[in-house]
């Protein structure tokens, strides 16, 4: 069984504030999980062969490549500030 020292441990790496009801529901959780990975292991695999996905399907993408845009001139006409040589646009702040 998962202790809850390592619940807490757990949760800090993820930056995870949790309460002591809720350090007691993942003590359990993931106690349970880790004994049914064991209960995997029991499992024999020994001729099925290993695969990453079923459906036969392939990622097609298209090939990256740099092209040159024809209204270039007209969006850098729409930045509202140039200074020397650079384009000023309004600062974004995030919000945290």
């Amino acid at each position: 069984m998962i202790t809850k020292d390592e619940v807490k441990h757990i949760a800090k790496l993820a930056r995870i504030g949790l309460n002591d009801k809720e350090i007691e529901k993942y003590q359990k959780d993931m106690s349970a999980i880790l004994d049914w990975m064991e209960q995997l292991k029991e499992v024999d695999i020994t001729n099925v062969a290993p695969a990453a996905q079923i459906t036969g399907l392939e990622n097609v993408a298209r090939t990256d490549r740099a092209i040159d845009f024809e209204n270039k001139s007209k969006i850098i006409n729409l930045f509202p500030e140039k200074k020397d040589r650079y384009d000023k646009v309004k600062s974004i702040f995030l919000m945290e």
